[in-house]
């Protein structure tokens, strides 16, 4: 609808690559449809994947011992965080949706996106133990992962040898976006394009282009354990 923000959290290093293409069509759909939409290409702006204490400007709350998560939660409370970590978090503040696109790495997402939740999900920010879960702070959010595998949907089954792909997105669905409070809609998973010719890879962009038409209609998966496990 009109009006709705949408970030796209994207990690690829090839524009001409799926990935890239699949950015491209959730850009042009969207923006067909009026949302506004800001891309996060984290490769190309060389985003730095590694929490240090450049993260926090000026000084530190306790300069005996570095400790990442006090000092950037401190840092958080008084505008003292890096400005490159302001500008992720003022992109998520605004957006209705976040959108992952990546390719699966040994089972996770890529170095650089994880270094982008391990930076930007800052405590005061996304969340305030006891304010996690169904009341982290970024409720009110959806969130939705868009990846691609090396494997295929075979070997991704609940009997396959990678067992079942939902296991792999309890840490990410449940363990960073549920724990901030964002809710998650069902995963977008292109199973295996290297392995796929032209055409069928053409068939996983068309399918993406028509899922996001009625995006907006979709009901957020259960977000208990079962969803993943049962």
């Amino acid at each position: 609808p009109p009006g709705r923000k949408v970030l796209i959290v994207y990690a690829h290093q090839e524009p001409k690559s799926l990935n890239g293409s699949l950015k491209r069509v959730a850009v042009e759909e969207l923006s067909k449809q009026g949302c506004s939409v800001t891309v996060s290409d984290l490769y190309a702006m060389q985003f730095e994947p590694r929490a240090t204490r450049n993260d926090i400007v000026g000084c530190l709350h306790n300069s005996e011992e570095f400790n990442y998560g006090m000092e950037t939660w401190e840092a958080y409370k008084r505008g003292g965080l890096s400005s490159d970590l302001i500008e992720e978090q003022r992109k998520v503040q605004e957006a209705d949706l976040l959108i992952f696109q990546f390719p699966l790495y040994w089972f996770s997402m890529p170095a650089i996106m994880k270094g982008w939740m391990d930076r930007v999900l800052v405590q005061g920010f996304a969340h305030e133990f006891p304010n996690c879960y169904d009341s982290g702070l970024l409720k009110n959010k959806l969130a939705l992962f868009s990846f691609t595998t090396g494997g295929s949907r075979e070997m991704f089954a609940k009997g396959g040898i990678s067992g079942d792909i939902r296991y792999l997105l309890w840490p990410m669905q449940h363990g960073i976006m549920h724990f901030c409070g964002v809710k998650v809609l069902a995963p977008h998973i292109c199973f295996a394009p290297e392995y796929a010719s032209e055409e069928k890879r053409k068939e996983m962009l068309i399918a993406w282009a028509q899922r996001l038409k009625t995006l907006w209609e979709e009901e957020p998966i259960n977000c208990s354990p079962e969803w993943y496990f049962k």
